[in-house]
């Protein structure tokens, strides 16, 4: 009797241990956006995503700026295959993924294919089903998004629980940053955005550009802005990018890079994905209801 519970009680503990090791961990998925191009929104992806590996996190850099792809230029990365051979069936998702410096994954796209930028629903479909079949497991998930308020854009906004706007002192900067705010919001019922200022003289500048953005957003809109800080001019940064490197990487005591390493903190005490159906799960379905309502709104 003493062996048979002996047993039982190891079979027990072995099952937890198995529970515990196939369990998937929780996940954030962070949309870069900026409804602008031009503003650095790229290099921004590139340096959170290596800061956060920097700080033991297992991070997926999706580059998901179809068409006009450039992490993996950014990074001198040689890629062989991307999204596009996924979108033609000739790759799945998980053959395309390359390993970036500091251990990151990442899943490139492709350049210069306009088709890829503008997706036939089956097409979109099709790439929100490859995802659905991705088995690794990840700390972070950071998406780079294109500029604009493409569907692609959208529905990868629309899939992730955090999206963050980065702005540059400019007036199309703002203007277009609103744009895409009011679309999310209005047409996608996402509430929150955080706001990064890029390329700022001092932090007060990062500070007011914020406040002109939540000025509009507070007077039209019912959304909640979040100043999650600026990143500032710095010629470290622009060496690291012609060296193709991130500054953090490059330069980890630079200016710039002080600065991705306060914002990755912060970004790391926001809360995890708690949805008991696992990590990738939950970012296909916002997916599929994102699409969904694209459809509707075409």
């Amino acid at each position: 009797m003493e062996m048979a519970s002996t047993h039982m009680n190891n079979t027990r503990d072995q099952a937890e241990g198995l529970r515990r090791i196939v369990a998937p961990k929780p996940m954030k998925i962070i949309a870069i956006s900026s409804g602008k191009g031009g503003v650095g929104k790229t290099n921004i992806s590139i340096n959170l995503a290596l800061s956060m590996a920097k700080q033991d996190k297992e991070v997926m850099l999706l580059d998901a700026d179809l068409g006009l792809a450039n992490v993996d230029v950014l990074l001198g990365l040689n890629t062989e295959y991307d999204l596009s051979h996924v979108m033609k069936g000739e790759r799945t998702l998980e053959e395309i993924i390359v390993d970036g410096p500091a251990n990151i994954k990442i899943i490139p796209a492709s350049t210069g294919i306009s088709d890829m930028a503008n997706l036939q629903p089956a097409e979109h479909m099709g790439l929100i089903n490859a995802f659905s079949e991705l088995s690794c497991a990840v700390d972070v998930m950071i998406i780079d998004t294109g500029a604009g308020i493409s569907d692609s854009v959208i529905s990868f906004c629309g899939a992730s629980q955090d999206v963050v706007v980065v702005v540059h002192d400019e007036p199309a900067s703002i203007t277009d940053a609103y744009a895409f705010i009011k679309v999310m919001s209005k047409k996608h019922k996402v509430s929150r955005f955080h706001i990064l200022a890029n390329m700022t003289h001092d932090a007060r500048e990062g500070r007011e550009l914020f406040n002109k953005l939540s000025k509009a957003t507070d007077r039209f809109l019912d959304v909640v802005l979040d100043f999650i800080g600026a990143v500032p001019y710095d010629s470290k940064l622009r060496k690291a990018i012609q060296h193709q490197r991130a500054v953090v990487d490059a330069f980890p005591n630079s200016p710039s890079a002080l600065a991705f390493k306060r914002i990755t903190k912060q970004i790391n005490n926001w809360p995890d994905n708690t949805n008991p159906d696992g990590q990738m799960k939950f970012f296909v379905e916002r997916m599929l209801q994102s699409s969904t309502i694209q459809q509707e709104v075409n």
